[in-house]
């Protein structure tokens, strides 16, 4: 018989649960429960914060307190106002708390080297990872305006171009197409977005200025498994949003025929298929939205 999806979901928090040492009194033999960990790691992580480690790890005011009281009482932490509204409080890792958080990512890279070397398909444990991650954390995805020529967006970027090569009949060789030049990408020209997941970029999204009378969308992608959660549509919305700012009131796209869900997602977002604006070689469908100041 096949088991029923809750049965199936449930086998895999079971087996998160054990793999991770979420019941072990002693998490990673550090001589702390996988909860205090997390808040220890939530310090180094998202910074010192009260506020923002409670919202990151959603975790009860009472429970967090406790948590943070007992990290001070081992001489890991201490508390101090925020300079700028007394009402905040931070969490300030000491030496011997910076040196314990460093311990528990050494311990945390090794577990996770470890399963890799373990599993006969790396790439595809890494991918089904990706797939459940984004889905526990769809609410959390983050927008923010970048260089376009960062790491993330670089990352993003060589794998917009890596799925282009693939799915495309030709291939492609981004120095063959009309690639924007950095600067036209960034204020006030235009602008370019990355989607970050707990610091893990997931998507990008560009605004490229010209001096045509329009602006244009470039470089559209999102991670395989961040797809099917609205984050491309998130992504062009920011981008309407900082042509608006801007001042921009028309935009142009361009996209090819072998992603039709891009295609589908323009044509649902209120833009107009127009006729070929532009020489470059790998684009067959064009787009254009007016935009309402």
């Amino acid at each position: 018989m096949t088991p029923n999806p809750i049965a199936r979901i449930r086998r895999f928090n079971r087996a998160v649960t054990s793999q991770i040492g979420a019941l072990d009194q002693s998490f990673l033999g550090r001589g702390r429960p996988l909860g205090v960990a997390r808040v220890l790691h939530a310090i180094g992580h998202f910074g010192s914060d009260i506020s923002i480690i409670r919202t990151r790890l959603n975790l009860d005011k009472a429970v967090l307190s406790r948590h943070l009281k007992g990290l001070e009482d081992e001489g890991l932490i201490r508390f101090a106002i925020d300079p700028k509204d007394a009402r905040k409080r931070h969490a300030v890792f000491t030496i011997e708390g910076e040196r314990e958080f460093a311990a528990y990512n050494a311990l945390s890279d090794a577990h996770a080297e470890g399963l890799l070397e373990r599993h006969p398909r790396p790439d595809a444990l890494l991918a089904a990872m990706d797939l459940v991650a984004s889905a526990l954390t769809a609410d959390q995805l983050e927008i923010t305006l970048c260089d376009p020529q960062s790491p993330e967006a670089v990352y993003c970027l060589e794998n917009y171009y890596a799925e282009l090569s693939q799915r495309l009949e030709r291939g492609f060789d981004v120095s063959l197409s009309c690639d924007p030049e950095a600067k036209d990408m960034t204020p006030p020209r235009g602008g370019f977005f990355v989607a970050h997941s707990d610091g893990l970029a997931q998507g990008c999204c560009g605004l490229k200025g010209t001096n045509k009378g329009y602006g244009e969308i470039k470089r559209l992608w999102v991670a395989p498994s961040a797809r099917g959660l609205g984050l491309a549509q998130n992504l062009l919305e920011a981008c309407e949003t900082q042509a608006k700012s801007l001042g921009t009131t028309l935009l142009r796209l361009d996209t090819n025929s072998a992603l039709p869900e891009a295609a589908r997602l323009y044509e649902k977002s209120g833009w107009t298929q127009i006729e070929r604006f532009n020489a470059d070689p790998y684009p067959d469908l064009f787009f254009e939205k007016k935009l309402q100041i």
